[in-house]
């Protein structure tokens, strides 16, 4: 049952594609109207200013040809280079327990499936080292009067995104390296909050609109062990959270099917349901 609501799912997302007037207008403007519903693009573009973990190694793309061919036609191609984990990217369980799926290995319930969203924007205007509590998440069951339901994928905005790719805003720092990692400055995921999480609610999937589930002044990345120990999946560096209501919509997560990757660039798209 599980596998045909996946399949009725991402059908419904190969017919919202087909029915966009324009690609151009997906890419431009980051939504789209169709009968299904509102679609979202909640990815950072990749490019020279893609914003990477400070030791990691940055996007970077080079023209392997681009123009006329002898033959007459027009012909493009590039390579590419990048880090697992930057830009909007997945952690795979891997990326912090020993025994945890890779890339590969994430069941596609986990992936694709109903979500909700945690907005805590005003809590971090003067703090960006607050932690997202368990208190977060209990305002918003009181609001939306239900639990977290089983099996979703949730989302935190902390408004964060509106900074990328300002690195010293986004980050904290502009500096890159070992030293620069005590100079990071973001909201992120208490570890009593994820234990909350794993323990009272079922969770298929989390997702911020920040570099890390863990806050930047993180030491131990308690968060990412809690949860990833569990096979639960992080989406890192995500955007538009703004434009997503706090229940009622899907997400669809793909990330590059990396065999053996601890995490991997990630398009991921939410549909509003109508």
């Amino acid at each position: 049952m599980k596998t045909l609501q996946l399949l009725t799912i991402i059908l419904m997302f190969c017919s919202c594609n087909k029915k966009t007037s324009s690609s151009q207008e997906l890419i431009k403007d980051d939504t789209a109207e169709t009968l299904e519903g509102r679609l979202v693009d909640l990815s950072h573009v990749f490019s020279d200013e893609t914003i990477y973990w400070v030791t990691a190694k940055e996007f970077h793309l080079d023209t392997v040809f681009k123009g006329e061919t002898d033959k007459g036609f027009y012909y493009s191609a590039n390579n590419f280079s990048t880090a697992e984990h930057g830009g909007t990217h997945i952690d795979a369980p891997i990326h912090f327990a020993k025994k945890g799926q890779s890339v590969d290995e994430i069941p596609l319930e986990n992936l694709i499936g109903n979500a909700i969203k945690i907005n805590i924007t005003e809590k971090v205007l003067t703090n960006p080292d607050y932690l997202i509590n368990v208190a977060d998440f209990l305002d918003w069951e009181k609001t939306e009067n239900k639990t977290i339901p089983d099996g979703s994928i949730v989302l935190l905005e902390t408004g964060f995104s509106k900074f990328y790719p300002d690195k010293i805003k986004y980050l904290g720092t502009d500096q890159r390296g070992p030293e620069a990692v005590k100079q990071l400055h973001f909201p992120g995921l208490s570890p009593e909050a994820a234990t909350w999480l794993v323990e009272n609610r079922t969770i298929n999937a989390i997702g911020i609109d920040t570099p890390s589930i863990d806050y930047g002044q993180s030491e131990y990345f308690k968060s990412h062990v809690i949860l990833l120990s569990e096979n639960i999946p992080a989406f890192e560096n995500l955007t538009n959270l703004d434009l997503l209501p706090n229940d009622g919509f899907k997400v669809i997560a793909l990330p590059m099917k990396i065999q053996g990757g601890s995490g991997a660039p990630l398009r991921i798209v939410a549909i509003i349901n109508p």
